[in-house]
């Protein structure tokens, strides 16, 4: 398969004195022959999204203790970085995220101080994509009109919501 760029994103509406039923969505899409200037070219090969989980009794537990928009960053790098590891058909991925903390503590440049069990979880999938591919991660500016990155957005605002998405062909950029 070609290389891949995946947009991840995190929703959570009132990121403040989150608890562990604080709602919080996370999403991604995974996209081929993007170039990365935002216009939004390529091709949507997979596009995911759910709920922060915070039951640590629930068999998509990842290690969220509360719903936050950091919680979700990361649980959406996470799902996206299963999808690496299953697709090991791959030659380079790229997660564009755009959340700098998300990325710099999934690929170790930066030590979390909150989320460690969430943080340790991504940062072991991580290590396990590494093995079966290329992966780097990459900041974009949020809200810019990137499409594939609204797109991520719309999903996790949607899945934080309890909502459905939108289906590709019906939404635009900038529909939440």
């Amino acid at each position: 398969m070609k290389a891949v760029h995946i947009y991840v994103d995190g929703s959570c509406e009132d990121n403040r004195n989150v608890t562990k039923s604080t709602s919080a969505g996370w999403g991604y899409c995974v996209i081929v022959g993007d170039s990365g200037r935002g216009r939004g070219q390529g091709e949507l090969v997979e596009e995911k999204s759910g709920r922060v989980i915070t039951n640590d009794s629930d068999i998509e537990f990842l290690g969220a203790e509360v719903g936050s928009n950091n919680t979700a960053e990361l649980s959406a790098i996470a799902h996206a970085l299963r999808w690496v590891i299953v697709n090991s058909d791959l030659d380079n991925v790229q997660i564009r995220t755009d959340s700098t903390y998300a990325g710099n503590v999934t690929s170790g440049n930066w030590k979390a101080k909150a989320n460690k069990v969430l943080v340790k979880r991504v940062q072991g999938l991580w290590e396990g994509a590494l093995e079966v591919c290329n992966v780097e991660w990459e900041h974009v500016r949020a809200h810019r009109g990137h499409r594939w990155n609204e797109r991520a957005d719309h999903l996790a605002f949607k899945a934080m919501k309890g909502e459905s998405p939108i289906p590709l062909q019906f939404w635009k950029p900038g529909m939440r």
